[in-house]
């Protein structure tokens, strides 16, 4: 462990946007941010970064914000800010469109053109431009780098009353679960920093050989499936200083973290029953079990999709 982080860590990202866009060496570079009612922050997101989309030699070829299904104005304010929206039923029709993070990130592949994608969360705010070119370094300027992660210090940021962001908190379901998951399942993942970061890039090579979990699982999928696949030597990460969003309830973190349990024994000998995960809540008093299921839905590797649709129907 202690080699790798030495050697695929990037403490202070040294690439600079001049030396990516050189780097790039005909390569185009996708930017996507999926969004399920974010009009409050994803406007903010879309404008750090279409300045790198913009002018006659970009860093950023296409600037996508994938939707998941919102109903609020998330759609119009990321095209206003500069973005390109694309809905999550406009491409791959023959899929019928289930809810989840994983779900747009998967049909990101096939609404985007970039050999190098670069997802960003939409439910940022001060979002540092400099998150893109720091995710991009490894990929661009060093061999054989698939799969690069953010980490981040993540101040907690309360959604009720006046409550001040603590300076550290944020990451629970990490610290709670995935770590102790990892540690369990895939040991040489503990080195990784923020392995359920929103923040990350991978060639397209690498993620359309890869099954995409629909939910909150995505990201630990992908990264042990990455591991499992090539390697840690094909995973790196990079400092992006401090990454600010909403957080979410307890009730919401643990419905995630069921989530990414499922996907992570799914990946694994041990055995999930698949049961959904039973919290409580107060009504007029009593407590009340509420019952949240699992899709355990998997999407297949794009590669597959593109192969079948090349075939055509067999007749």
């Amino acid at each position: 462990m202690t080699d790798w982080f030495a050697r695929r860590t990037w403490q202070r990202p040294p690439w600079s946007v001049e030396d990516l866009v050189a780097a790039k060496a005909g390569r185009r570079v996708s930017v996507v941010l999926p969004a399920l009612d974010e009009e409050a922050t994803v406007g903010g997101v879309v404008a750090a970064i279409a300045p790198l989309a913009a002018g006659p030699d970009p860093l950023v070829d296409e600037l996508v914000v994938m939707d998941s299904g919102s109903t609020d104005r998330t759609a119009a304010v990321a095209a206003a800010a500069g973005a390109r929206v694309v809905a999550r039923d406009e491409v791959l029709p023959g899929f019928e469109p289930v809810g989840g993070k994983g779900e747009v990130l998967w049909r990101s592949l096939a609404a985007t053109v970039g050999d190098v994608l670069c997802f960003i969360d939409s439910d940022l705010v001060d979002v540092d431009p400099g998150f893109v070119p720091a995710l991009l370094g490894p990929l661009l300027a060093e061999d054989g780098v698939g799969l690069v992660k953010g980490f981040y210090r993540r101040p907690l940021r309360l959604e009720v009353g006046d409550a001040q962001a603590l300076d550290h908190g944020g990451g629970r379901v990490t610290e709670l679960v995935a770590r102790p998951l990892l540690a369990a399942l895939r040991p040489p993942l503990t080195a990784v920093v923020q392995p359920l970061g929103g923040e990350y890039a991978a060639t397209r090579e690498l993620l359309e050989t890869l099954p995409f979990a629909t939910d909150y699982g995505v990201e630990i999928g992908l990264l042990i499936d990455t591991l499992d696949a090539r390697g840690m030597d094909a995973i790196a990460q990079v400092n992006l200083g401090v990454r600010k969003h909403r957080n979410r309830s307890l009730l919401q973190l643990g419905a995630m973290a069921r989530q990414i349990t499922a996907t992570a024994l799914r990946r694994s000998a041990a055995h999930d029953s698949g049961a959904p995960l039973v919290q409580f809540v107060q009504v007029d008093g009593e407590w009340v079990p509420q019952p949240r299921e699992i899709t355990g839905i998997e999407r297949p590797p794009m590669r597959e999709v593109r192969d079948a649709v090349r075939r055509g129907p067999v007749v």
